[in-house]
């Protein structure tokens, strides 16, 4: 790599410097007329995608999969997923189906609303889709409250409905058998509620069923935003007009229903927002650890100012390159800037750091610059050509995020290249580096610790290569995480509703959708995927149509007339008929008799619920005296607010039961479209879904779900597919842009360098810190996700171009004597390498997890690779350079 100093590429290099800084003013200038043009172009053409599906190859047979699926079935496609919750089945279907309606009249924002279990087709006919024993076990429990309910549909009064429990209790008594715990206990609960601050209401629906009341209930409503993709943030309109929506019905912080938003579209808006602002927290640290880095490295204001005007100079014509270029910016390629600010940065303070040591041998400013741009200009264009040969690689892989990564950031390092050195120099008239001092007595200490990897070499040989044996045992083991969940803020809404969902036994979140042409295919494929353990279940169309509709409606037929036409009276008409002293008289009484039954018959099957409801009466008739005697009116306000507890959901649970009741049978062309048209496409193409038996969170999980779904049915799409293939995609686009990468590199040095043995040189730290690094993401138990595997391509940039300079040094300086750790090479590369550090290891700290994840893993590859250049290296050149000498 020697050349004389009037070669041909350090006279063009260093007239460039020189050129720069005679006509400085004229360079500037020029600069930021170019600079403010390439802004406004680029502020007004590039834009961003953030669907990280649309970032891989059409041509992947996972994606056709999915983009046949997503023209049959449209309606699912950029979907949100909001789960309403409430303590009572009446509640939460309620507060879901005014939610659903008031979405539906927002035409502006949302596209459809569907809930699926407020459909009024599956209201009328659900009964249906239980089984017979549970039809026949419903039947008997309304026929024992028929009584109950008709006076209580007369009189809803706390008053009666105490006294109409006094009177079964007074049956039970005389031996009368009554299944009556279910009701004792739902009323004994909704007392408990009440007194300890935290009301809940009796829901009459689970009481009819024979149900235990749950402590809460969930329903789903499938919503399809009307997304706006020019700008960044396409899901926050219609999410705010979620929120609006829902306080509007009442679902306000102090109700008792409540809403979650979830969903693939809200997903993808939680984890672009938590990017941006974890980018902005880490840009803000980053900016003041860089700056930290830049005084130490350069001690002077000026420089430091030079360097960030170049580096902001560079990213604006990058992004312009962007704008024209490709388009737009996906999550992937937006690391660009990342990579420049690591990679860039390293040119300028190469630059400056060789101008301030030749300046300190006393020459001119003009001469020392022509020197510098001679001598280290060739050095840059090397380690600028071979990066970006490294960063093309990745314009053939099927990752297409990546591919447009490759072409940005490699036209970015000839871009940093030009900024380097045509703006530095410039700047040097106006902000100059000062010269160099000479070292003080703790620079002395500094200069023989740089000694050290010369003198242990040995040592260093020796645990290079065990640590090299570790790197190769370990680095089989490193894994990638295909759950794209774990690359969001942990702590966003969406993400924690959503873990939830996907955790749920019954009905996971996320499953396996398989597309079949005809009616006999659907249910071939159907029975084949029933036969996998990993299947939990298979829903189709042919599953909503109910077997023995006969024989069930027969059941039906008999609830109609057990219960018969029930008319409601208004409680408020019927409020003022019973005063306070004869509603706590009813109490009273009925607390009494069930005292008298738990001491006459202490064994009865019904005891346990009947001791819970006198324990809560009693503690309801202590509340009542306590308040009676604080005077007011609160003693009927809060029986008031009793009876609506107990009594309030009545005659929603009854309508909505008297709508069952009216059920009919059906064939699967009576199926409404509102329904149909989710299982079955106007093409007339049948949707199967395949729900898994594990949690699919776990990556083993999700990986043998779907290896096995694939197997019976290769046309299988959905998330859990689309995230193992995507996975493996990526993984495999990054081993084939690797392979091209490190080809071309190689090339490339040979071309550039013309010297085996400096290929050689150049490549063996960068080899040595890539099995590092994937060693330590097994060590450190940090799995490649979708977001930390581009920190590979900026490790590649940090590496060839530290080796680059330590190898031209060594060849420049090959007849001096100085050790290569103390010369302005040697600082350059560890500053750089320490704002790349403190830059972007500040992204550790970020509430998005693929982001501190990336960060995490730059700032160990960042160490790995400071230790393999300037350690190993070193201890392998000494040994050449004495040869030579």
């Amino acid at each position: 790599m020697t050349e004389p100093s009037h070669s041909p590429s350090y006279r063009f290099f260093a007239r460039w410097a020189a050129f720069s800084y005679r006509n400085a003013a004229l360079v500037i200038l020029v600069a930021l007329l170019v600079a403010s043009l390439c802004a406004v172009y680029t502020s007004r053409n590039l834009g961003v995608h953030t669907d990280t599906t649309e970032m891989l190859s059409e041509e992947l047979p996972f994606r056709a999969n999915d983009i046949r699926y997503m023209a049959e079935f449209p309606q699912h496609n950029d979907t949100m997923l909001l789960v309403v919750d409430a303590p009572t089945p009446e509640q939460v279907n309620s507060a879901a189906k005014q939610l659903t309606e008031a979405l539906k009249q927002d035409t502006n924002n949302f596209l459809d609303a569907y809930y699926l279990s407020g459909d009024p087709f599956l209201e009328r006919n659900g009964l249906l889709f239980k089984s017979i024993p549970e039809l026949g076990y419903i039947t008997d429990q309304l026929s024992a409250a028929q009584p109950l309910i008709a006076r209580i549909a007369g009189d809803p009064t706390l008053y009666t409905f105490a006294t109409i429990l006094t009177e079964a209790i007074e049956e039970l008594r005389s031996g009368r058998k009554l299944e009556l715990a279910p009701i004792l206990n739902g009323v004994s609960a909704t007392l408990d509620a009440r007194l300890a601050g935290v009301p809940r209401a009796l829901s009459w629906q689970t009481l009819f069923s024979g149900e235990k009341q749950e402590n809460t209930y969930q329903e789903l409503i499938l919503v399809k935003p009307n997304l706006d993709y020019s700008q960044l943030f396409s899901a926050q309109q219609p999410i705010a007009a979620i929120r609006d929506a829902a306080q509007q019905i009442g679902m306000t912080d102090n109700a008792p229903e409540k809403l979650r938003i979830t969903g693939e579209a809200a997903l993808a808006y939680d984890e672009l927002n938590s990017a941006m602002l974890g980018a902005q927290e880490a840009g803000m640290l980053a900016l003041v650890m860089v700056a930290v880095v830049l005084f130490f490295a350069l001690r002077t204001a000026g420089a430091i100012l030079a360097v960030l005007l170049s580096l902001v100079l560079g990213i604006i014509l990058t992004a312009t390159f962007a704008a024209f270029a490709v388009g737009h910016l996906n999550l992937i390629s937006i690391a660009f800037a990342v990579l420049y600010i690591g990679l860039g940065v390293d040119y300028a303070i190469h630059f400056l750091l060789r101008h301030q040591e030749l300046k300190g041998t006393n020459l001119t400013v003009l001469n020392a610059l022509h020197a510098t741009g001679g001598d280290i200009g060739r050095a840059l264009t090397v380690c600028a050509i071979t990066t970006a040969i490294g960063f093309y690689a990745f314009i053939p892989t099927a990752y297409q995020g990546v591919a447009e990564l490759g072409i940005i950031s490699g036209t970015g390092m000839l871009i940093s290249l030009i900024v380097t050195l045509t703006i530095v120099p410039a700047l040097q008239r106006y902000l100059p580096i000062r010269k160099r001092k000479l070292p003080t007595s703790s620079g002395r200490i500094g200069r023989r610790l740089l000694d050290l990897p010369i003198r242990l070499r040995k040592l260093v040989y020796v645990a290079t290569l065990l640590a090299l044996i570790v790197a190769i045992v370990a680095l089989p083991k490193a894994k990638f995480d295909y759950n794209l969940l774990n690359l969001n803020d942990p702590q966003a809404e969406s993400v924690q509703t959503f873990q939830e969902l996907l955790a749920d036994e019954k009905d996971s979140a996320w499953h396996s959708v398989v597309l079949a042409d005809n009616q006999q295919e659907a249910k071939q494929i159907a029975a084949r995927l029933e036969k996998l353990q990993e299947v939990d279940k298979v829903i189709s169309i042919f599953d909503l149509v109910p077997a023995e509709q006969a024989e069930k409606l027969d059941f039906i037929n008999e609830m109609a007339l057990t219960l018969g036409p029930v008319v409601f009276l208004d409680s408020s008409l019927s409020a003022d008929t019973h005063t306070i002293i004869e509603q706590h008289a009813a109490l009273e009484e009925l607390n009494n008799l069930l005292t008298q039954f738990i001491v006459e018959q202490p064994d009865h099957q019904t005891a346990a619920s009947v001791r819970a409801l006198n324990t809560a009466l009693t503690g309801l008739l202590t509340h009542l005296k306590t308040i009676n005697s604080n005077g007011g009116n609160n003693e009927s306000q809060f029986l008031d607010a009793i009876s609506q507890d107990l009594l309030g959901l009545l005659p929603d649970a009854l309508e909505r039961l008297q709508v069952a009741l009216e059920a009919t049978p059906f064939t699967q062309q009576e199926l409404p479209e509102s329904i149909s048209s989710h299982w079955y496409s106007q093409n007339g193409v049948y949707q199967i879904a395949v729900y898994p038996t594990d949690n699919i969170g776990d990556n083993d999980a999700l990986r043998n779900f779907v290896r096995a779904v694939q197997q019976a049915a290769p046309q299988a799409t959905g998330v859990p597919v689309i995230s193992l293939e995507a996975g493996e995609a990526v993984v495999d686009a990054f081993i084939h842009a690797f392979s091209l990468a490190f080809v071309g590199v190689i090339l490339a040095l040979l071309v550039l360098l013309r010297n085996f043995v400096d290929t050689l040189l150049v490549m063996t730290p960068l080899l040595l810190a890539a099995l590092f690094t994937g060693a330590a993401t097994v060590l450190l138990d940090i799995p490649f996700n979708f977001a930390n595997i581009i920190a590979l391509p900026l490790l590649l940039g940090i590496g060839i171009d530290c080796s680059i300079h330590m190898v031209h040094r060594y060849r420049n300086a090959a007849t001096v004597s100085e050790n290569l750790l103390h010369t302005s090479t040697t600082r350059a590369i560890y500053y750089s390498a320490l704002t790349t550090l403190a830059g972007f290891g500040s992204l550790a700290f970020s509430p998005h997890q693929g982001t501190a994840s990336m960060g995490l893993l730059l700032a160990v590859g960042v160490v790995l690779t400071l230790i393999c250049v300037l350690v190993i290296l070193p201890a392998l050149l000494y040994p050449l350079s004495q040869r030579r000498t």
